[in-house]
């Protein structure tokens, strides 16, 4: 029998024009704090998001949402908060904020496969 991780999610959102509050999803977190586990992935819409907002910064975004993988990641360019762990770094990331670049709130779950929960997520909820 498989083991069962409990991990946290959030959804990745790209808020064009933030004070009209349309979104995209554009990627997915996916953390597991006992196996210090941390993925995130993006996919960049760039039609339907120009349909929201026509003058939209699409390298802008993209640099930003780059930023997200790279800190979930723990690459050395994320900067000190690359270096915190999984845990923090989730927490970091899915933090509310009010900026183009937005998450969900956290949802939880159970996987005894946390790379195919990821993929099938980033399916389900991005693609």
């Amino acid at each position: 029998m498989h083991q069962k991780h409990q991990y946290e999610y959030a959804i990745v959102r790209v808020v064009p024009a933030v004070e009209r509050e349309e979104f995209v999803n554009a990627g997915v977190i996916l953390c597991c704090k006992k196996e210090k586990f941390i993925r995130m992935k993006y996919h960049l819409y760039h039609d339907k998001i120009l349909i929201l907002k026509p003058d939209a910064e699409m390298e802008e975004i993209r640099k930003n949402l780059e930023a997200f993988r790279i800190i979930a990641d723990g690459e050395k360019e994320g900067g000190p908060i690359a270096s915190m762990e999984p845990a923090e770094r989730f927490r970091w990331l899915s933090a509310v904020r009010s900026a183009t670049i937005q998450t969900s709130r956290p949802h939880t779950g159970l996987s005894d496969d946390l790379e195919k929960t990821f993929n099938t997520l980033f399916n389900e909820m991005v693609v």
